[in-house]
Parts: C-alpha cells; structure tokens; sequence
C-alpha cells in the first residue's frame, strides 16, 4: 500500500511479511517454518555461519596457510552443513508440529555424521575407486546419504520432484529393460547407489560444484542487499522514474519484481513479497484484480531470466558450460530486455485502452531524494560488475560486494544490523542454502542415472532421428519437453535435468550452444504463467481475490514474449549478443519494433497510435498487426531461407493497413 508521504511510498520488500493466502499451502512445494523454535533456530545460524565460513576458506585458498581441502572434501563439508539443515526448517509432513521433532534432529545429526565420513575418506576413495568398488561401509554409509537426499528433496523440493528423482536415481537398476530411446546400460542396485553419492558424476557433480563455487556467494550478497535497504532505493527508483505515467503502479511492479527475483531466483517467494505490496497498488490505481495478479506473476518470472543476478540457475548454467558467469549474464540481457519491453509495452497499451493514470505526484518519492538516500549502492554493483567484467572474479565478486555493502551498512543508520537483524539475515540465508541444496543434490541423482547408464547420449541421437533433422521440429519438441518437465520441479531443477537430456541434441543440431542452452531455461519458465499449472499466476490470484484459471490466462497474454523469444534467439544468436556489433543493433531493433506490434496486437491497442476496436474487422487487424510483429521479430537466416532484411520489409508492408486503421479509429473517437 502506497504510504502518503514523499519518500515513503512503498515500503522495503524483502522487509515485508504478507500472511500466507489460503489455499497456498501446496502451491510451491518449499514450505518452510519460520516458527521452529528458539533451538533450531540457533542450530540454523550457527549451520549457515559455518558453511559461509567454509566456503570463504575454500575459495579465497585460505587452505595453503592451513589445510588444503580436495573438492570432494569442500563439496561432502558442505553438503552436510546445509542438508543438516533442511531436517529443521521444513516439516516431514503437513500435519507435523511447527517445532523439529527428535526424528528431525536425528536425521539432522545423521546428515552431518556421513557427510562428515566421506570427506574423512575422500582421499582414500580416490585413490581406490570407490565409486567403482565401493568397501561394506562405504555402501551402507551411501545408502544412508542416499536416502537423506532423498527424504531432503522432499521436503524441500515437494512430492513430485521427489517421485521424478527417486524413479530416475534408481532407473540404472532396469535401463537394459525399457524400450527404445530410453534404454542403457544396467547396474545393480548396490553398485548404483554408492555411484551416486562417491563419483563426482552424480549427487555432488556439476550442481554441487556451481552451488559451492559460485551460487552460495551471489545468495549471500542478494539477501544482504535486501536487508541493507538496497530493495527500497531501487523501488524508490523505479517510482520516481516511472511512477507517474499512465499504468506507472505496474510499471513500478515490472522493476521492482524484475529486481527481487533477480535475486531470489524464486517466482512464488518473489510473488509472495513484492506481491503483497504491487497488487493492492495497482488494484487501488484501476487495474482489473486477475490483471494485477497476472502483471505480478509475469514480473516475477522474468526476473529469474534477468541479469546481473538471475537466481541460482545461471550459475549452475556456466558451470555447464564452463564459461564465465559474466558471459552467461551478458548473453541473458538481450533476451532479457525483449520479455520486459513486451509486458511494458501491453501494460502502456492496457492502460491506455482504459484510460487509467499514473501515480499522483505527491504520493511519490523525488528522483533526487531517492538517488540521495541510495547512490551509495551504485558503488556496491560497481564493484560486483567491475570484478566479474574486467577481473573475471566471478567466484570471488559477490563477498566483496558483500563486504563493501555490510560496511556501507554502518553509516546507513536505517538499516544499520543490530544482532537480532542480522540473525535474521543469516537464518534467511541459511534457510533459501538449505533449499537449494537439497533440490541439487536429488536432481544430481538424474545426472547421475542418465551418466552410469550412457543414456545421454544415445538420447540425443535419437531425438534428432526422430525430428528427422528439421531444426524447427526439434526445437518444438524440445519446448514442449522443457515445458512439461517445468511443470513438476523447480527452475533450477528442471533446466539441469534438460541440459543432460536435450540441450545436446540441439547443440548437435549445429545450433549455439550458449543459445541453446537460455532456451530451454526460458522454456522450462512458461510453466509458473501457464495453465493447467501456473503456480506463479495462481498464487498472485489467490493475493488479488480473482480467479486462478482467468488470471493464468491473462499471464500468458502479458508473458507471450517469453514463448516466442527462444526461438527467435536460438536461430539467431545476434539475440544473445553473438555477432557484429551492426548485426546485433539492428536485429535488436527490429526485435523492439515487432514486440511492440505483438504487443498492440495482444492488447487491442497501439499506444500512441490508437485502438483496433472489437468485432470482425477490429479482430482481424489484431491478427494482421501479430504477424506483422512476428516477422520483425523474427530473425532470417539459412534455416528459414530468407534475410533479416527480406523478413522486416514484409513486415512494413504487413503492419501499415492496421497501424493506418488504429489511427483513423483514434481520429474519429
């Protein structure tokens, strides 16, 4: 709700603790309880400070003045402090007690013990192949560990990740019986679990090298920025620059919510935030209730596919491609800017169809004030760009940006920490780690299955026998795939899932792999805006009192951008910034161009032109303006068989009769 004061006008997001909406009690399966009690809250601090503090040791090499830790050791250590975890702050079942019970403990303690004796034996298990021949107790510990996972994910990750995870982990055990394409080699069970949790193929592969190098810095940074008032000087930001406009309540929400879950890398717990703040504002300012919720729902999606942060996936994405993080955010950006112009622009085309104002000035903050009481936070990304861009520290940046943030913190006395504010900052901390560790660690268990079975790659050969080489076919078949596994896991989940499985059949269909590999995180993202599952647009629904279904409906209007961009971006990757300079301006511009045509086209009305009206005529120009949009958008190239340029100029020729329509329609009104 908009305080009445300049300054004031909305309050810090990360700050703000809206109640729990009914019915949202399964709509994200990482349910954690704040309220565990004095005990494990304290267990959880110290947890969390123990495994910053390990990773700081492992990372800055601090490991040269004392003891040297192998990868694995790093990677069992942490693994154990933050699963340890999981036991305390999420619940066994719905029913359970708010508090951890004794079993909960003892899972907690059973977690630090065997991860504690496989980074004892690390070394040994290297040097004997465990993984291979693993000695009694080295299975019977890895059964222990397995199961731990398992029951972590869970709980964390909800019953559908963990039904997907426990099939797959132990799908080596029968991959000689299942029909083609899916069939592989066959181990038994016991060779197959201590494979899982000894190689580094499997539970602590790439996932749990990305969380340990790079996701756990870039976490802690988010979360301090937050508490820091780094949400509010952004906020303050985007009112002061967009506020007054026509639509501003939601073109505030599209920045505000881009940013959060920039940083949070959830779609519901950013929804659930900044939702409790956007949605009553743009209600209380003329929006409809399923359009709000749908604008919230859209915002929060884009910001896990939006630089500088991008959640925790990009990170595990350059670890897969072993590039720099900084390569993956500047090819994100592109793609990026296309989602928010479109939900921009059909917000600008909404609120001008229904006439609808912006904020009234007195209720906002000055540019000045806001840039005034924030520019010291400029400084903080600064550094972070600095060193990830010209150092290439991208594993060292965010504790710097952290250090410098927590020191610019003592001369901000407004969010200065007291010791009950940053122990709630390092169990927030600990609580978003746990999570994250646990949905890696079980979806490492499908990397595992599909890497002992040799699955992978005789999968590739097969989808691209089956698209018959088409690029395009392959491309759609991997978008529905990507969709329907995003349905039943989280983002992260889902994208290392796909890019074991397809991300290779299109790289060897001589698409980009970099392309390839942010199409299918864009495609496992349509999910949380899409029926029959929307879980990001249904809990903004629930938030804004309208109805599920129409408001995912609605989100998929608003978010159509991100179901056509992939394609456009894979089969040009000038879109991800590969290319000239020229190349890459002018397929950009092109892009903007049939985004806005789109967005006219969705909406009914061209902003700053006019509406199209209703009816026969008015539906059909909808339909003429779209394609029009479509072939600006999109790029040509030798798959197609025609040019950019050849593409924009039909595209001229299609647009001007409805653009000439709109306008004569607007005349005459």
């Amino acid at each position: 709700m908009y305080a009445r004061r300049r300054g004031a006008v909305l309050t810090n997001v990360a700050e703000t603790k809206p109640a729990e909406p009914a019915g949202l009690v399964n709509a994200e399966p990482t349910l954690a309880r704040s309220d565990i009690g004095p005990a494990a809250r304290t267990a959880v601090v110290i947890l969390t400070v123990a495994g910053i503090a390990l990773s700081v040791y492992q990372l800055f090499g601090f490991g040269r003045y004392v003891t040297t830790l192998l990868q694995g050791q790093y990677l069992y250590l942490l693994g154990g402090l933050f699963l340890a975890q999981v036991f305390l702050c999420f619940r066994m079942f719905r029913t359970s007690p708010s508090t951890p019970q004794w079993y909960d403990w003892a899972l907690s303690g059973l977690s630090l013990a065997a991860m504690g004796y496989f980074a004892a034996t690390a070394e040994q298990s290297l040097d004997s192949g465990w993984e291979y021949a693993a000695p009694e107790t080295a299975r019977w510990a890895s059964l222990l560990v397995y199961g731990l996972i398992l029951e972590g994910t869970r709980r964390a990750g909800g019953f559908t990740l963990f039904i997907i995870v426990a099939v797959f982990s132990v799908y080596p055990t029968f991959a000689d019986k299942v029909p083609n394409p899916l069939n592989g080699f066959a181990q038994p069970f016991w060779d197959t679990v201590p494979y899982h949790i000894i190689s580094a193929e499997s539970s602590f592969g790439i996932p749990m090298r990305a969380f340990g190098t790079l996701v756990i810095g870039f976490i802690l940074f988010g979360a301090v920025l937050q508490r820091t008032g780094g949400g509010k000087f952004f906020n303050d930001l985007a009112l002061a620059l967009v506020g007054r406009f026509r639509g501003g309540a939601a073109k505030v929400a599209i920045f505000a919510s881009g940013f959060m879950g920039s940083m949070s890398g959830s779609v519901i717990s950013n929804v659930l935030t900044t939702g409790a703040v956007s949605i009553p504002a743009m209600k209380k300012s003329g929006f409809q209730p399923r359009y709000a919720a749908a604008t919230e729902a859209c915002a929060s999606t884009g910001g896990v596919l939006m630089p500088p942060i991008m959640g925790a996936t990009a990170f595990v994405m350059a670890s897969f491609l072993e590039r720099p993080y900084i390569e993956i955010a500047l090819a994100a950006t592109i793609p990026s800017v296309l989602y928010y112009f479109g939900l921009f622009a059909q917000i600008d085309a909404y609120a001008a169809r229904r006439g609808l104002k912006g904020i009234a000035r007195e209720e906002l903050p000055s540019l000045s004030a806001a840039v005034r009481d924030g520019w010291l936070y400029l400084f903080v990304f600064g550094l972070l760009i600095f060193m990830m861009v010209h150092l290439r520290q991208d594993t060292l940046a965010p504790f710097y940006a952290t250090a410098l943030l927590l020191v610019i913190n003592q001369f901000l006395k407004r969010h200065r920490f007291t010791l009950s504010s940053g122990t709630d900052l390092v169990f927030g901390v600990g609580k978003a780690l746990a999570e994250l560790t646990a949905v890696l660690l079980g979806v490492g268990l499908i990397v595992g299955a599909f890497s002992a079975t040799g699955l992978a790659g005789t999968l590739v050969n097969d989808l691209v026998f089956m698209a018959g080489n088409n690029v395009i076919v392959l491309l759609i078949m991997g978008a529905l795939t990507a969709f329907v596994f995003g349905m039943g896991m989280t983002v992260t989940a889902c994208y290392i899932f796909l890019a074991v499985v397809l991300a290779p059949a299109l790289e060897q269909a001589g698409l980009n792999r970099l392309a390839v590999h942010l199409f299918i995180l864009y495609w496992g993202m349509v999910s949380y805006i899409t029926p029959p599952v929307a879980l990001g647009a249904f809990a903004a629904a629930t938030m804004a009192g309208a109805t599920p279904f129409k408001t995912g409906l609605e989100a998929m209007r608003l978010g159509g951008v991100i179901y056509i961009a992939p394609f456009f971006f894979v089969l040009n990757p000038a879109l991800v910034g590969v290319g000239s300079a020229g190349e890459i301006a002018f397929v950009l511009t092109t892009a903007l161009i049939g985004i806005t045509f789109i967005s006219g086209a969705l909406q009914g009305h061209v902003s700053y032109v006019g509406g199209l009206g209703q009816g026969p005529m008015g539906l059909f120009m909808r339909v003429v303006l779209f394609a029009a949009g479509l072939l600006f958008a999109a790029p040509g190239n030798e798959t197609i068989g025609v040019t950019h340029l050849q593409l924009s100029m039909a595209a001229i020729a299609l647009a001007l009769p409805p653009l000439i329509y709109a306008r004569t329609r607007h005349r005459e009104g």
